[in-house]
């Protein structure tokens, strides 16, 4: 069965704002999304990813070359990965029907992307 990622963004000024209570609010929103979809058997895998402040972006200029390494994210944007879901769909249409139920799609954007199947 095909498998698609479902990338998680939100505005990058929005990035570590908000209560504990409104942070309460959002989490049980993706709890109950991860149950339903878990029980579904939609969801093979995905993580939260920390602030970006928290990124280390790499380059090597050639391979087996000098390492460079700069704290941050590679560029500024307005949208920021806040992390994704990697769903097991039918086809495009069901994973687009699940991503629309991530809370991420009420509060940001969520980018659905075909996985490469490397097994064929």
């Amino acid at each position: 069965m095909p498998r698609y990622a479902a990338l998680i963004y939100s505005p990058a000024d929005t990035e570590g704002t908000g209560t504990p209570e409104e942070w309460e609010a959002v989490m049980a929103e993706y709890n109950e999304f991860g149950a339903k979809a878990g029980t579904a058997g939609v969801v093979v895998g995905g993580e939260a990813l920390q602030d970006t402040a928290t990124a280390t972006t790499v380059q090597a200029k050639e391979k087996g070359g000098e390492i460079v390494t700069t704290d941050g994210p590679f560029a500024e944007t307005k949208d920021v990965l806040g992390g994704f879901y990697l769903l097991e769909c039918a086809d495009l249409d069901e994973a687009i029907q699940w991503a629309a139920q991530i809370p991420g799609a009420w509060h940001g954007k969520v980018e659905v992307r075909p996985v490469f199947d490397f097994t064929e």
